[in-house]
């Protein structure tokens, strides 16, 4: 019952959300598109005129509620990636406080601005706090990759999971929908937003790295799942379209 409660808290951080704010520019990056490309024929970059702009669409966990802005996981993400191998990258956080996949549909367009190159897409927490119908959730976040697959941005996906108290027919086809929309639409998935605070089967949260509110990530909390996500992104940034693979 403890780890329910526990793995039901977790989840619940992600319905909440704060203020976009940007990142400080650095240097450009340079983007190596000749692994994705041998792997892909298909692969076709957007053209960066500069810097490379990583746009997080998120919620209160990517915004880093209760933590100053220098201490939520963008700007880990975005130090970290600046530290390696001189590779520089913006990291600009996009959120709505309680937005579902719907209303990140709705705002897509004007938060991952012109300027952008890749989108981070951590969406559908809200939905299922809601019980709204995973198929409907499935659709909004599909569209939104299409949208950016227009654009020639560069697309990652953060899994979430269900509460265990909203059964498990529900549960099923919420975890699900994240891995296949990865695999319908070629797009590198990182399985569970909050894995880095997590039991290795993801059922529990370290409550030493949750905020007295019962609901937030520390400083110490966010800064794990900023360098689990960095560490991620660092090769898949790389070549992001090599799940595209098909054929021999």
């Amino acid at each position: 019952m403890q780890k329910q409660i526990q793995f039901f808290v977790m989840l619940v951080i992600a319905s909440m959300l704060v203020s976009c704010g940007r990142a400080p520019e650095n240097e450009a990056i340079t983007k190596p598109p000749s692994k994705a490309a041998q792997v892909n024929p298909d692969y076709q970059p957007k053209p960066t005129g500069g810097i490379y702009q990583l746009v997080m669409l998120g919620d209160s966990l990517t915004a880093g509620l209760g933590l100053a802005a220098a201490d939520a996981f963008p700007r880990i993400i975005e130090a970290d990636l600046d530290a390696r191998d001189g590779q520089h990258i913006a990291v600009l956080n996009a959120g709505v406080s309680g937005d579902t996949s719907a209303s990140g549909l709705a705002r897509f367009d004007w938060s991952v601005g012109p300027e952008a190159d890749g989108v981070f897409i951590a969406l559908g927490a809200n939905d299922m706090l809601n019980g709204l119908d995973p198929a409907q959730t499935r659709k909004n976040l599909a569209a939104m990759i299409e949208k950016a697959r227009l654009r020639r941005l560069d697309v990652f996906l953060a899994g979430m999971r269900a509460a265990p108290n909203l059964g498990v027919k529900y549960g099923q086809d919420f975890d699900e929908l994240y891995e296949n929309l990865s695999n319908a639409h070629c797009v590198p998935l990182f399985a569970f937003l909050m894995q880095p605070l997590a039991n290795d089967d993801g059922t529990a949260i370290d409550q030493k790295l949750i905020q007295i509110d019962g609901l937030h990530p520390t400083k110490a909390g966010a800064a794990l799942i900023g360098h689990a996500l960095s560490d991620w992104l660092d090769t898949e940034l790389e070549s992001p379209h090599i799940p595209c693979r098909r054929g021999p």
